[in-house]
């Protein structure tokens, strides 16, 4: 059965994007010759002292990944940190935290920051709630240090499949390299961050290629249900924020798909000329910065063939695409500049149509840290049952 189903239009199209399921993929090469997930670790030194106060120990580890996008082996880093004092009988549980992508290089990853990309409040306060805590760069993001294949360098920015594989195999790094860890594990993330982890809880028993039990998944702020990104496309009237992501969903499709996706299709007069600092992460000027310079319309599609191209590719990773498969906490907020919250609703009501138990918050700025937030990974490590919002 294929979980990415893809609505797309053209023969050739269908040929090339073939490859988006989980449950048809067989084990890798290297997986079936029983090569260590874990490939290499080294000390990280470079972190805030908030973080460094409240860790035991801080390990960028180089591991195995998947793609989405054609099945293949990946590899990045993620960064883990083992929370101070003795571990209790089972282990310090895992929690897996996925950030908010500031940007599509590969100089824009939080083990290459030292507030882990604005993450370290979280880091620490998990941290000190007694978890084991992985960070995944996501694929084509930071500097692994084994020999990277063409999947390895570049970002498949906002395909759901990938970030649900990177949060899964970054809670079996942890596993594989830390003796003090549990085998029972979380997703979280926040923006980019909180679709892969509501991915992550679709894929977990499918692909879970290391026992792990998992208990549940937090998204804050997910980006979910994009078809909106194509109307506002097609309408010319992208906000800032839309642009950036619009700019680097784009630019990932040409990456993946370059004799389907024309990026001349998308892109004209400013928007070509400021192409690249749309990608990166560079704090002056800031992608947002430059997307206020660029006008909508030159980033509208050129044709109906290219937005029906653009509908096809969201569809693919739009969520829910499956029953999720632990309970939800999702917390979004009604002024997301780039994904609002009516977006956000078809998906929780789709999700809801599944069966899926989802706690579900509406706040005015959603946290990843709160006090809520923390009480209610508590309870999924307790096997307490999940409140339940869907109706």
């Amino acid at each position: 059965m294929m979980r990415r189903g893809l609505v797309l239009i053209t023969a050739a199209m269908m040929a090339l994007i073939g490859c988006g399921s989980h449950s048809e993929t067989e084990k890798t090469a290297t997986e079936e010759a029983g090569d260590p997930h874990h490939l290499s670790a080294v000390p990280l030194t470079n972190v805030v002292d908030s973080v460094r106060d409240a860790a035991g120990s801080m390990n960028v580890v180089t591991h195995i990944s998947r793609s989405g996008i054609y099945d293949g082996e990946t590899h990045f880093n993620t960064t883990v940190f083992t929370p101070k004092g003795e571990a209790p009988d089972r282990g310090f549980p895992i929690v897996v935290v996925g950030h908010r992508i500031t940007g599509t290089t590969s100089d824009c990853a939080p083990s290459l920051s030292p507030t882990l990309l604005d993450l370290a409040p979280t880091i620490t306060a998990l941290l000190n709630a007694g978890y084991i805590v992985a960070v995944p760069d996501f694929q084509g993001l930071g500097k692994p240090t084994v020999d990277t294949n063409y999947d390895d360098t570049y970002h498949p920015y906002l395909d759901s499949t990938t970030g649900g594989y990177n949060l899964i195999d970054a809670a079996h790094a942890a596993h594989a390299g830390e003796p003090q860890a549990s085998t029972s594990w979380l997703a979280m993330g926040i923006g980019e961050g909180g679709q892969a982890a509501w991915a992550a809880n679709e894929l977990a028993v499918d692909y879970n290629n290391f026992g792990g039990d998992f208990v549940g998944s937090v998204s804050i702020s997910p980006l979910s249900d994009l078809n909106g990104l194509a109307d506002a496309a097609q309408n010319g009237t992208l906000n800032d924020d839309q642009k950036v992501a619009f700019a680097r969903f784009t630019a990932a499709l040409h990456a993946e798909y370059p004799e389907v996706v024309n990026l001349d299709d998308y892109r004209r007069g400013a928007a070509t000329q400021h192409w690249n600092a749309l990608l990166g992460c560079q704090l002056t000027p800031s992608a947002l910065q430059v997307a206020a310079q660029i006008p909508a319309t030159d980033l509208q599609p050129a044709n109906a063939e290219a937005v029906n191209t653009l509908r096809g590719f969201l569809q693919k990773t739009n969520l829910p695409q499956g029953p999720a498969q632990a309970p939800m906490l999702v917390s979004y907020s009604g002024d997301e500049p780039l994904s609002p919250a009516s977006w956000t609703d078809r998906a929780l009501a789709a999700a809801c149509k599944m069966g899926d138990t989802i706690t579900i918050q509406r706040q005015p700025q959603p946290v990843p840290d709160s006090a809520t937030t923390l009480s209610w990974i508590s309870d999924r490590f307790k096997s307490t049952q999940a409140q339940n919002d869907c109706r």
